[in-house]
Protein backbone atom coordinates (compact mmCIF):
# COMPACT_ATOMS: atom_id res chain seq x y z
CA UNK A 1 0.00 0.00 0.00
CA UNK A 2 1.64 3.23 -1.14
CA UNK A 3 1.67 6.55 0.72
CA UNK A 4 -1.12 8.20 -1.29
CA UNK A 5 -3.47 5.27 -0.73
CA UNK A 6 -2.80 5.41 2.98
CA UNK A 7 -3.52 9.14 3.08
CA UNK A 8 -6.86 8.61 1.33
CA UNK A 9 -7.77 5.94 3.88
CA UNK A 10 -6.78 8.17 6.81
CA UNK A 11 -8.47 11.30 5.48
CA UNK A 12 -12.05 10.67 6.82
CA UNK A 13 -10.71 10.22 10.36
CA UNK A 14 -8.44 13.25 10.07
CA UNK A 15 -11.27 15.44 8.78
CA UNK A 16 -13.52 14.30 11.63
CA UNK A 17 -10.80 15.26 14.10
CA UNK A 18 -10.39 18.59 12.32
CA UNK A 19 -14.11 19.21 12.69
CA UNK A 20 -13.84 18.79 16.46
CA UNK A 21 -10.87 21.18 16.51
CA UNK A 22 -12.75 23.85 14.55
CA UNK A 23 -15.95 23.57 16.62
CA UNK A 24 -14.10 23.93 19.93
CA UNK A 25 -12.16 26.90 18.58
CA UNK A 26 -15.17 28.78 17.22
CA UNK A 27 -17.37 28.21 20.27
CA UNK A 28 -14.71 28.98 22.87
CA UNK A 29 -13.58 32.19 21.15
CA UNK A 30 -17.18 33.33 20.59
CA UNK A 31 -18.28 32.73 24.18
CA UNK A 32 -14.94 33.92 25.53
CA UNK A 33 -15.30 37.18 23.63
CA UNK A 34 -18.64 37.88 25.33
CA UNK A 35 -17.22 37.05 28.77
CA UNK A 36 -14.10 39.12 28.10
CA UNK A 37 -16.16 42.28 27.59
CA UNK A 38 -17.55 42.03 31.13
CA UNK A 39 -14.10 41.21 32.52
CA UNK A 40 -12.57 44.22 30.79
CA UNK A 41 -15.28 46.57 32.02
CA UNK A 42 -14.99 45.05 35.50
CA UNK A 43 -11.25 45.60 35.59
CA UNK A 44 -11.78 49.21 34.53
CA UNK A 45 -14.51 49.71 37.12
CA UNK A 46 -13.98 52.04 40.06
CA UNK A 47 -15.78 49.49 42.25
CA UNK A 48 -12.88 48.04 44.27
CA UNK A 49 -14.29 44.53 44.79
CA UNK A 50 -15.34 44.09 41.16
CA UNK A 51 -12.02 45.46 39.96
CA UNK A 52 -10.05 43.05 42.11
CA UNK A 53 -12.17 40.04 41.16
CA UNK A 54 -11.80 40.67 37.45
CA UNK A 55 -8.10 41.51 37.77
CA UNK A 56 -7.55 38.34 39.79
CA UNK A 57 -9.39 36.24 37.22
CA UNK A 58 -7.33 37.65 34.35
CA UNK A 59 -4.08 37.25 36.30
CA UNK A 60 -4.85 33.62 37.15
CA UNK A 61 -5.82 32.42 33.68
CA UNK A 62 -3.03 34.34 31.95
CA UNK A 63 -0.46 33.28 34.53
CA UNK A 64 -1.07 29.52 34.63
CA UNK A 65 -0.52 26.98 31.82
CA UNK A 66 -3.56 26.12 29.72
CA UNK A 67 -2.63 22.45 29.97
CA UNK A 68 -2.99 22.58 33.76
CA UNK A 69 -6.31 24.41 33.48
CA UNK A 70 -7.72 21.70 31.22
CA UNK A 71 -6.40 18.96 33.49
CA UNK A 72 -7.78 20.62 36.62
CA UNK A 73 -11.26 21.25 35.19
CA UNK A 74 -11.64 17.66 33.98
CA UNK A 75 -9.79 15.72 36.69
CA UNK A 76 -9.37 18.15 39.59
CA UNK A 77 -12.85 19.56 40.16
CA UNK A 78 -14.41 16.16 41.05
CA UNK A 79 -11.87 15.95 43.90
CA UNK A 80 -13.67 18.83 45.62
CA UNK A 81 -17.20 17.46 45.16
CA UNK A 82 -18.79 14.81 42.90
CA UNK A 83 -21.33 17.41 41.71
CA UNK A 84 -18.46 19.25 40.01
CA UNK A 85 -17.67 16.27 37.78
CA UNK A 86 -17.77 17.07 34.07
CA UNK A 87 -18.27 13.76 32.28
CA UNK A 88 -18.06 15.18 28.78
CA UNK A 89 -14.49 15.76 27.62
CA UNK A 90 -15.85 18.12 24.96
CA UNK A 91 -17.65 20.26 27.55
CA UNK A 92 -14.62 20.31 29.83
CA UNK A 93 -12.44 21.46 26.92
CA UNK A 94 -14.99 24.12 25.99
CA UNK A 95 -15.05 25.50 29.52
CA UNK A 96 -11.25 25.55 29.81
CA UNK A 97 -10.67 27.25 26.47
CA UNK A 98 -13.50 29.72 27.00
CA UNK A 99 -12.21 30.80 30.42
CA UNK A 100 -8.64 31.06 29.16
CA UNK A 101 -9.56 32.94 25.98
CA UNK A 102 -11.72 35.38 27.93
CA UNK A 103 -8.75 36.36 30.10
CA UNK A 104 -6.56 37.16 27.11
CA UNK A 105 -9.23 38.97 25.12
CA UNK A 106 -10.24 41.03 28.18
CA UNK A 107 -6.85 42.74 28.12
CA UNK A 108 -7.22 43.42 24.41
CA UNK A 109 -10.65 44.94 24.93
CA UNK A 110 -9.42 47.06 27.84
CA UNK A 111 -6.56 48.35 25.71
CA UNK A 112 -8.96 49.01 22.84
CA UNK A 113 -11.33 51.02 25.02
CA UNK A 114 -8.50 53.03 26.53
CA UNK A 115 -7.18 53.81 23.04
CA UNK A 116 -10.35 55.77 22.20
CA UNK A 117 -9.85 59.52 22.37
CA UNK A 118 -11.04 60.84 25.75
CA UNK A 119 -12.68 63.72 23.94
CA UNK A 120 -15.35 61.32 22.74
CA UNK A 121 -16.30 60.51 26.32
CA UNK A 122 -16.61 64.21 27.05
CA UNK A 123 -18.61 64.85 23.88
CA UNK A 124 -21.04 62.08 24.82
CA UNK A 125 -21.55 63.60 28.27
CA UNK A 126 -22.12 67.00 26.67
CA UNK A 127 -25.11 65.71 24.71
CA UNK A 128 -26.55 64.08 27.82
CA UNK A 129 -25.47 60.45 27.44
CA UNK A 130 -24.99 58.34 30.55
CA UNK A 131 -21.82 56.31 31.08
CA UNK A 132 -23.59 53.13 29.97
CA UNK A 133 -25.00 54.79 26.86
CA UNK A 134 -21.59 56.21 25.98
CA UNK A 135 -20.05 52.74 26.20
CA UNK A 136 -22.85 51.08 24.23
CA UNK A 137 -23.33 53.57 21.41
CA UNK A 138 -19.98 55.36 21.11
CA UNK A 139 -17.04 53.49 22.61
CA UNK A 140 -17.82 49.78 22.11
CA UNK A 141 -18.63 50.06 18.36
CA UNK A 142 -15.27 51.76 17.75
CA UNK A 143 -13.44 49.29 19.98
CA UNK A 144 -14.88 46.33 18.04
CA UNK A 145 -13.18 47.54 14.87
CA UNK A 146 -9.83 47.75 16.66
CA UNK A 147 -10.28 44.25 18.09
CA UNK A 148 -10.39 42.36 14.79
CA UNK A 149 -6.58 41.82 14.53
CA UNK A 150 -6.06 40.64 18.16
CA UNK A 151 -9.17 38.44 18.05
CA UNK A 152 -7.90 36.91 14.82
CA UNK A 153 -4.53 36.21 16.44
CA UNK A 154 -6.19 34.69 19.50
CA UNK A 155 -8.40 32.52 17.27
CA UNK A 156 -5.38 31.08 15.46
CA UNK A 157 -3.60 30.48 18.77
CA UNK A 158 -6.61 28.62 20.19
CA UNK A 159 -6.94 26.61 16.96
CA UNK A 160 -3.43 25.24 17.48
CA UNK A 161 -3.70 24.96 21.27
CA UNK A 162 -6.78 22.73 20.98
CA UNK A 163 -4.26 19.92 20.41
CA UNK A 164 -3.83 19.89 24.20
CA UNK A 165 -7.26 18.27 24.65
CA UNK A 166 -5.61 14.94 23.90
CA UNK A 167 -4.79 14.69 27.62
CA UNK A 168 -8.49 14.22 28.42
CA UNK A 169 -9.06 11.82 25.54
CA UNK A 170 -10.90 14.13 23.17
CA UNK A 171 -10.40 13.10 19.54
CA UNK A 172 -9.30 16.34 17.91
CA UNK A 173 -7.07 16.42 14.83
CA UNK A 174 -3.85 15.92 16.81
CA UNK A 175 -5.25 13.07 18.89
CA UNK A 176 -6.55 11.29 15.78
CA UNK A 177 -3.21 11.77 14.04
CA UNK A 178 -1.30 10.27 16.94
CA UNK A 179 -3.71 7.34 17.14
CA UNK A 180 -3.31 6.56 13.43
CA UNK A 181 0.45 6.94 13.66
CA UNK A 182 0.55 4.46 16.54
CA UNK A 183 -1.78 1.87 14.98
CA UNK A 184 -0.23 2.06 11.50
CA UNK A 185 3.33 2.32 12.85
CA UNK A 186 4.15 5.23 10.54
CA UNK A 187 4.79 8.96 10.82
CA UNK A 188 3.50 9.66 7.31
CA UNK A 189 0.10 10.59 8.72
CA UNK A 190 1.60 13.78 10.16
CA UNK A 191 2.06 15.14 6.64
CA UNK A 192 -1.67 15.33 5.72
CA UNK A 193 -2.48 16.38 9.30
CA UNK A 194 -0.14 19.38 9.10
CA UNK A 195 -1.52 20.26 5.68
CA UNK A 196 -5.05 20.25 7.12
CA UNK A 197 -3.90 22.55 9.94
CA UNK A 198 -2.31 24.88 7.39
CA UNK A 199 -5.45 24.95 5.26
CA UNK A 200 -7.70 25.68 8.25
CA UNK A 201 -5.34 28.37 9.54
CA UNK A 202 -5.04 29.98 6.10
CA UNK A 203 -8.82 29.96 5.65
CA UNK A 204 -9.57 31.71 8.92
CA UNK A 205 -6.63 34.08 8.49
CA UNK A 206 -8.12 35.07 5.14
CA UNK A 207 -11.51 35.72 6.78
CA UNK A 208 -10.00 37.90 9.51
CA UNK A 209 -7.87 39.80 6.99
CA UNK A 210 -10.98 40.55 4.94
CA UNK A 211 -12.82 41.75 8.05
CA UNK A 212 -9.87 43.91 9.07
CA UNK A 213 -9.74 45.58 5.67
CA UNK A 214 -13.50 46.10 5.56
CA UNK A 215 -13.75 47.64 9.03
CA UNK A 216 -10.30 49.18 9.26
CA UNK A 217 -10.17 52.21 11.56
CA UNK A 218 -7.72 53.81 9.19
CA UNK A 219 -10.05 53.98 6.19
Amino acid sequence: MNGMTRILIWMPQLLKGAQTTIIITILSVAVGLILSLFLALGKMSKHAVLNRLCSGYIFFFRGTPLLMQIYFIYFGLPQFHPALTIRSAFLAAMIAYTLNTAAYLAENIRAGIQSIDKGQFEAARTIGMTGAQTMRYVIIPQTVRRLIPPVGNEFIMVLKDVSLVAIIGLADLTKVTRAISSSAATALVYIPAMIIYLVITALFQFVFNKLEKKYSVYE
